[in-house]
């Protein structure tokens, strides 16, 4: 019975997004922006820390994943699967192509608050490098990011 019955969670979890049934959209990465900006305003970043490293599922689905980022500094402060690079700042360093994807996310955050970056990145799911578009958001003193890879 409690197999049915995780069985029957999954199917309803997955009816009501559909959208990401078929690979997530620019739509569901705002989405999970807009959800990590407001619990860091209501509850704070070191929440929001928490809930990326126990890969809440509001914030981690797969492909699709929040990471957080100090504004200032550009050291990542959490990120869902790629734990090793936590603590640092990788801000010049380059992706496959030699973008410098990183400080284009903090330049951005501070310019403008929000906004769109593409690079190359290692998707979760398939294990490759692959084209990456990142919705980022500044939200007091850390950057918001989520992305989708382009199919």
């Amino acid at each position: 019975m409690k197999l049915f019955a995780t069985a029957a969670a999954l199917c309803l979890a997955i009816a009501a997004t559909p959208a990401l049934a078929n690979g997530p959209t620019e739509k569901d990465a705002i989405a999970m922006v807009e959800r990590g900006v407001a619990l860091v305003k209501a509850k704070g970043k070191d929440e929001m820390m928490k809930k990326i490293n126990a890969k809440d599922a509001e914030y981690v689905q797969g492909e699709l994943y929040m990471d957080i980022r100090d504004l200032k500094t550009g050291i990542v402060l959490a990120h869902p699967y790629n734990p090793s690079i936590v603590g640092k700042d990788l801000t010049d360093v380059p992706d496959a192509n030699g973008k410098k994807y990183r400080r284009e996310i903090i330049e951005l955050a501070a310019a403008k608050g929000k906004g769109w970056v593409d690079y190359q990145y290692k998707n979760p799911t398939s294990g490759k490098i692959e084209p990456k578009t990142t919705f980022i958001q500044r939200v007091d003193d850390v950057v918001l990011e989520v992305g989708i890879y382009k199919k």
